[in-house]
């Protein structure tokens, strides 16, 4: 880029041409008539130099947010983080704050993935037993870490699922009938069955399913995926992703803004 910007906020990752932000914000920027703008960055290997070079370039920027592959690298280069944050071990929103000359001084790192995710998920949660608040977590990255703070804070324990199970995880292979009757909320954290491989799903025992289970799929697009409906065929309840985004996006907004409680 050889002219300066004029957004004052935008989304950091690599690829970014399916993203939700950029859209969100335009038209939430649009009904509010703010004047606000929000731009996509694409940045494939995220370094200091880039981080520079897109402050220089921005001038009015006040936040952004970040999403794969850099909500870990990205902790690197900030100067502080909140506590959810470091719980998540993931950033997936930094706000920019500058001197009265428009100098950056500091970069300060949240992750609102998991208000989002807890906000969206927990009205599913009403009426489960306390003996049965556990839940199944299927992946093991940076999305499957703000879920598990975020049904720490909702009181549930969990186990996450991977294919390549470390110490203290459990392959999906090992999920049966009496791992379900304990653990009765799954999410999926991964992004199999996202827009245009929509015909695939995570490998869970969806014929071992019932009306007792909670099935929350981070994914948003296809707005019904495959996990979904396999297991909406069994009785589960389901939800997909774009309640938590809008959630999580609009929680960046106030901490940009200044106006988060």
């Amino acid at each position: 880029m050889d002219t300066l910007s004029t957004a004052d906020f935008g989304l950091v990752g690599f690829p970014l041409q399916h993203s939700f932000s950029k859209e969100f914000f335009t038209r939430l920027f649009g009904q509010e008539k703010s004047g606000s703008t929000y731009e996509n960055f694409e940045i494939k290997d995220l370094s200091s130099e880039k981080l520079y070079e897109l402050i220089l370039m921005h001038p009015r920027l006040r936040g952004f947010n970040v999403t794969a592959p850099h909500k870990k690298t990205i902790m690197e280069f900030l100067d502080s983080m909140d506590d959810v944050a470091k719980m998540a071990g993931a950033v997936n929103t930094v706000k920019l704050v500058r001197d009265q000359y428009g100098r950056v001084i500091a970069l300060h790192g949240f992750n609102t993935d998991v208000e989002g995710f807890r906000e969206s998920i927990s009205p599913l949660l009403v009426g489960i037993p306390q003996e049965r608040r556990s839940a199944l977590i299927l992946g093991t990255g940076g999305a499957s870490n703000a879920a598990a703070v975020a049904l720490e804070q909702l009181g549930f324990s969990w186990i996450k699922v991977s294919r390549n199970p470390k110490q203290g995880q459990i392959a999906y292979s090992d999920i049966d009938k009496n791992m379900l009757i304990s653990n009765p909320v799954i999410v999926n954290a991964t992004p199999v069955g996202t827009f245009p491989n929509s015909d695939v799903c995570p490998e869970i025992p969806y014929h071992l399913l019932d009306n007792s289970n909670v099935c929350f799929d981070m994914v948003y697009n296809p707005p019904q995926t495959k996990f979904m409906a396999l297991a909406l065929a069994q009785g589960a309840k389901v939800k997909n992703g774009l309640e938590m985004l809008e959630r999580q996006a609009l929680a960046a907004l106030a901490i940009w803004r200044g106006t988060k409680p």
